[in-house]
């Protein structure tokens, strides 16, 4: 019976084993995908078979203690852990790539199941119809609806336009666009001096966009005014390793993780830069923090691990057969 016990304990190394090199490789194979967090490998000891129980010695003091006899049954791997490590943030140049510097996720929404993830990946774009969305088109979430209305005054032969501006304040799907004519965000109150279609010939219009390291979304307009339309939110976990990963660089799970603050966003616990949160890095992507040296260390220790429970496989093997063999 033992020798069948210590072929089960090579079999559960190769088996754990064999996934200590699919972690290692997963990481490796990940090195530069944007916003990725490698894995580590524990591996913890089976049960053991209790042979003798132990006991403590007799009050009277002339015996001794007895010591427990066990006998373990093999290793398994006790978890795979991320490392949410802040990665290295590169620059892009582009303003619609967001890299964060310290804790917290993106919140990303698919407008068509209503499902929303979380993401470390920063490597978004702005839609046909102006949401700032990821690659496979999920809206990015915060605080949305920022905008301002114009007066429309004569100055000569010119227009001017005197702004008042309403900070964003509603959650969801973040729009970086901004557009105002006359009865819909401007008045005309030339007197008569400029026509409406004049006015909405001369009205500011969206010219360029930034973003601040506390997520406020400024669009800069052709007159040299800029309106806040939006602020993007980051939510911080108190425990990340619970979160699950989806695949393209998408977490989901929020409730097991602890968000910070609770699973829906808001503006006072979730503005970048407050809360607990990490700022924003327009033009920024965080890369993958795999560290390619400890990785290839890593799996030459696994490897000989492996090798290892294969030779206690193979010697089992060759003490069963000399067993077997005492019936000839």
């Amino acid at each position: 019976m033992s020798l069948v016990a210590s072929l089960d304990s090579g079999v559960s190394a190769l088996s754990t084993f064999a996934k200590g090199i699919q972690v290692i490789a997963n990481n490796i194979a990940n090195v530069n995908t944007t916003g990725y967090k490698g894995s580590r490998a524990s591996y913890a000891d089976n049960f053991s078979n209790l042979l003798q129980q132990g006991a403590p010695s007799d009050g009277s003091g002339s015996g001794s203690n007895l010591d427990s006899l066990q006998i373990g049954t093999g290793v398994n791997l006790q978890s795979s852990a991320a490392d949410f490590g802040q990665g290295t943030l590169t620059s892009t140049g582009s303003n619609s790539d967001l890299g964060i510097a310290g804790n917290g996720f993106f919140i990303v929404r698919d407008s068509v199941s209503g499902v929303s993830y979380a993401t470390r990946s920063g490597d978004f774009r702005i839609d046909d119809r102006g949401y700032l969305v990821t690659a496979e088109g999920y809206r990015v979430q915060g605080l949305s609806d920022g905008t301002a209305t114009f007066n429309a005054t004569a100055v000569g032969n010119s227009i001017a336009f005197t702004k008042t501006e309403t900070a964003p304040s509603s959650l969801g799907d973040i729009k970086i666009a901004f557009e105002v004519s006359v009865g819909s965000g401007v008045t005309n109150s030339t007197g008569g001096a400029f026509t409406d279609a004049q006015v909405n010939d001369a009205k500011p219009s969206q010219k360029s966009y930034s973003i601040t390291r506390k997520g406020d979304i400024k669009v800069g307009l052709s007159n040299g005014d800029t309106v806040t339309v939006g602020r993007v939110l980051l939510q911080s976990y108190r425990d990340p390793n619970a979160l699950t990963r989806e695949g393209n660089n998408l977490f989901s799970g929020f409730e097991a993780a602890g968000p910070v603050g609770g699973v829906g966003l808001t503006a006072s616990g979730n503005s970048p830069g407050s809360a607990g949160n990490g700022e924003v890095v327009v033009g920024t992507l965080e890369l993958s923090n795999v560290d390619l040296s400890q990785e290839f260390a890593n799996m030459i220790t696994t490897q000989r691990s492996f090798q290892a429970g294969s030779r206690i496989v193979t010697v089992s093997d060759s003490l069963l057969e000399e067993v077997i063999n005492l019936k000839r």
